[in-house]
C-alpha cells in the first residue's frame, strides 16, 4: 500500500482557530508542542512531497523547507496592528532562475477563512510588468491557449488580477489582447472553505492546481528572467 498523501487535519484549523482569538506570545509559546505537531510538521510534509513531484508538474519551481516555507512571526514594526503571529499558514515556490518573492511564483495558504492556492504576479515593478506586457503583445496566442485550457478553466477559472482604467502608454488599445494588456497583476487561484485543507484528497488537489498554473506562470517568468540575464551581463 502507498503512503498517505501528506495533508493537515482539523486539528490544523482547530489551532489556527484558537491562534486567532488568542494572539499573544505567551500563549503560543505554552502551545508551540501543537504548533509543531499540527501545523508545521503537515506544512514541512507537503513541501517535501512537493519538491519530489515538481520536476513531474512543475519543474521550474523549488520547493524546500528553507525557501518555501514563512515563519509564524509578523512583523510589526511597520504596521499598526501589534498582533504578534499569523493567523495561517503559507508557503510560496519561486522559479528557480528567479529566487524567493521574485517574479511569478506559486503559492497557497490555510487559514481560517480560507484555502487559497495561486500562482502569478501579484506585485511587479514598471520594468517587470513593461517586459510582461510586451511578452503578451508578442505572444498573445500562445498565451490565450494557456488561460484558455480545458484544466486550467475547469480548476482555476479565468486569470484574476487588478487593471488599470485606460490601456497603458505605449500599447495599442486595438490589440487582441487589450483586455489582457490592462492587468497590473496577473494571477490564477482557486479558493475554497477552511475544510479543504483537511480533506484527505487535499494534497492531491494541491498538486493538481499547481499542475494546471505551471505553465501560465512559467509564461510569465520568461520574460523576467530574460531581463535579469541581461541586467547579469
Amino acid at each position: 500500500m502507498p503512503p498517505a498523501a501528506p495533508g493537515f487535519t482539523p486539528k490544523t484549523l482547530a489551532f489556527l482557530r484558537a491562534l486567532k482569538r488568542n494572539n499573544r506570545r505567551e500563549w503560543f509559546h505554552e502551545r508551540r508542542a501543537e504548533y509543531d505537531q499540527h501545523v508545521h510538521a503537515p506544512m514541512m510534509a507537503i513541501v517535501d512531497q512537493l519538491a519530489l513531484d515538481f520536476p513531474q508538474v512543475a519543474p521550474e519551481f523549488v520547493a524546500t523547507p528553507k525557501v518555501s516555507m514563512f515563519r509564524p512571526w509578523r512583523d510589526t514594526r511597520f504596521s499598526a496592528n501589534k498582533a504578534p503571529l499569523k493567523t495561517n499558514v503559507a508557503a510560496v515556490f519561486p522559479h528557480r532562475a528567479l529566487g524567493r518573492m521574485q517574479g511569478a511564483g506559486l503559492y497557497f495558504e490555510v487559514s481560517t477563512e480560507s484555502v487559497w492556492i495561486g500562482g502569478g504576479l501579484y506585485s511587479p515593478d514598471s520594468a517587470m510588468l513593461h517586459a510582461v506586457r510586451t511578452h503578451i503583445v508578442e505572444h498573445h496566442r500562445t498565451f490565450a491557449k494557456l488561460v484558455g485550457a480545458s484544466k486550467f478553466k475547469t480548476l482555476l477559472g479565468t486569470m484574476q488580477g487588478t487593471t488599470a482604467a485606460r490601456m497603458p502608454r505605449g500599447f495599442d488599445a486595438a490589440h487582441p489582447a487589450a483586455d489582457v494588456l490592462r492587468h497590473k497583476q496577473f494571477l490564477a487561484a482557486r479558493e475554497e472553505a477552511p475544510a479543504f485543507a483537511a480533506r484527505p484528497d487535499f494534497y492531491r488537489q494541491l498538486l493538481a492546481a499547481f499542475e494546471a498554473m505551471a505553465p501560465f506562470v512559467g509564461f510569465l517568468n520568461q520574460p523576467i528572467v530574460e531581463m535579469r540575464r541581461t541586467m547579469e551581463r
